[in-house]
């Protein structure tokens, strides 16, 4: 079977969440913490498709909970994302997830296991979730009763299976520059044997990451991350071509000629003196042509220094750190 992608419909919250729609504000709350537990950047090692996750999650959350936000979503109309208004707690970057909770819930959590949800400390009755069914000992088999203290302890019912976050997919796909210009037909087999076809976009960079919005297995996202350059190093931007230099200090210090490549065969290169890593130097009407507009290529210098020194070369270094010094120490006295 054979689909093309589509622009991705509006975002439904509730399946976000695990969730039925209608479900009560307690079970909001316990899938809200679970997802959000799962897909915390700081619990999953700061990976970007979690990070993007965990933004949809606290969307999601933020719509749902309230009330006039949720009606407008209800109705088709903007609700706005987690990013906007008051519930912007987090756009300046992401803490860590027991400071999360407690900014979300007005409570203070301790540390839990990432097999546990927080255990919450005191909190408004009014924002509590009902309590959790307490498991019986091990040796009172499931779902007798037995006395205790003049009345009647049931054992709780076992706990359902866990249920699987869907993960998302990413392919690396890797295309000429010629191809990044006008845009590649792409066909992405899937895993259950659904074959995707897509279009690149024109004037596509090396780097790009282009995001197919629920066709991985169990509604998930598959992404596709572009990768344009040339075996002599050269990465597409656009129209511009981009290419770092490595230069070993005495080079970029007291400036050197170097041999550059471009899509038009190898130049000389002027690297002016007291040139430091990050520089960038313009080579004008190196770049790609499309539709009479012809881009630049940009020359990055990064210094390297030589994994081993001899004994000759680590004096030298050292002399330089002493004339280092005393330059400073001049400069602070006068």
């Amino acid at each position: 079977m054979t689909r093309s992608a589509s622009p991705p419909a509006a975002i439904d919250y509730w399946a976000t969440l695990g969730l039925e729609p209608g479900a009560d504000a307690a079970a909001l709350k316990r899938a809200f913490r679970q997802q959000a537990r799962r897909w915390h950047p700081d619990l999953n090692g700061n990976d970007p498709v979690a990070e993007e996750r965990f933004k949809r999650v606290n969307e999601a959350y933020a719509v749902l909970s309230d009330p006039k936000r949720r009606q407008a979503w209800e109705r088709g109309q903007e609700a706005g994302g987690a990013q906007s208004g008051s519930r912007d707690r987090f756009g300046s970057g992401f803490p860590a997830f027991e400071e999360y909770l407690e900014a979300l819930f007005g409570r203070t959590t301790t540390a839990a296991s990432d097999d546990d949800e927080p255990e919450d400390g005191p909190t408004d009755l009014a924002d509590e979730e009902p309590p959790e069914p307490s498991e019986a000992p091990a040796s009172a088999p499931a779902g007798r009763s037995r006395e205790h203290g003049g009345g009647r302890v049931t054992q709780a019912p076992a706990s359902p299976p866990p249920v699987q976050a869907s993960a998302d997919l990413e392919t690396t796909v890797e295309l000429t520059p010629e191809q990044s210009l006008a845009g590649e037909r792409l066909e992405l087999s899937l895993p259950d044997g659904t074959v995707v076809e897509l279009w690149t976009p024109p004037l596509a960079g090396d780097g790009w990451r282009l995001r197919l919005a629920g066709v991985a297995p169990g509604g998930a996202d598959h992404f596709i991350q572009l990768r344009v350059c040339t075996p002599e190093g050269l990465r597409i931007d656009g129209l511009r071509v981009l290419y770092t230099l490595d230069l070993f200090p005495p080079a970029a210090a007291l400036g050197c000629r170097a041999v550059v490549p471009t899509l038009q065969g190898d130049v000389q290169l002027t690297v002016p003196p007291g040139s430091s890593s990050g520089r960038l130097l313009r080579l004008r009407g190196r770049g790609l042509a499309h539709r009479g507009q012809r881009g630049d290529q940009l020359v990055e210098i990064r210094i390297v220094v030589p994994e081993q020194l001899n004994d000759a070369e680590a004096a030298l270094y050292r002399r330089l750190e002493q004339l280092a010094e005393q330059a400073e120490a001049e400069a602070e006295a006068g």
